[in-house]
């Protein structure tokens, strides 16, 4: 069976939660993607993306807001085990392992971009306008990319490709 291409996606974290540079410390610089409480989020995760696609790691509540790396996805998607936890702020009572409600996939980061590409730096490209993070209300944290806006990101933030 072919594989499918290569999707991309932009994924928001806030950075004093953890940041870029605790992605390339982590274990084998991956971590999962958990906490996600978004059904439309929690469906790209879980119904779209695979091992390999690439993501733009995006820092949000920040001063300024943007991207600061590259990533990729590093895993099927999977149940987000802190749905189970009660002790755990993003515990659910109404999901079971048996019927979970939240999936995750794993990241993995891949390079630091060379210099951060804050938000108001994408808005200023007409080539982004369409980009959901530029939308005016757009706060999802998982979110599809097109493969030229990807392009255009990594161009500004130093890499080619």
């Amino acid at each position: 069976m072919p594989r499918r291409p290569v999707q991309y996606w932009l994924m928001k974290c806030e950075p004093d939660v953890f940041s870029y540079e605790h992605l390339e410390r982590a274990p084998k610089k991956t971590t999962m993607w958990d906490g996600v409480r978004n059904y439309r989020a929690r469906n790209f995760m879980r119904d779209q993306m695979a091992v390999g696609d690439g993501v733009l790691y995006y820092h949000s509540n920040a001063d300024p807001p943007g991207v600061a790396g590259i990533a990729e996805v590093a895993s099927e998607p999977y149940p987000d085990p802190t749905q189970f936890d009660p002790k755990d702020s993003h515990f659910d009572p109404k999901s079971s392992p048996e019927e979970p409600r939240w999936w995750l996939v794993d990241v993995r980061a891949v390079q630091k971009l060379e210099r951060f590409v804050s938000l108001a730096e994408l808005k200023e490209h007409p080539e982004l306008s369409e980009m959901g993070v530029c939308q005016r209300g757009n706060r999802l944290s998982v979110q599809p990319v097109e493969a030229a806006e990807w392009r255009v990101v990594r161009r500004l933030g130093g890499l080619s490709g």
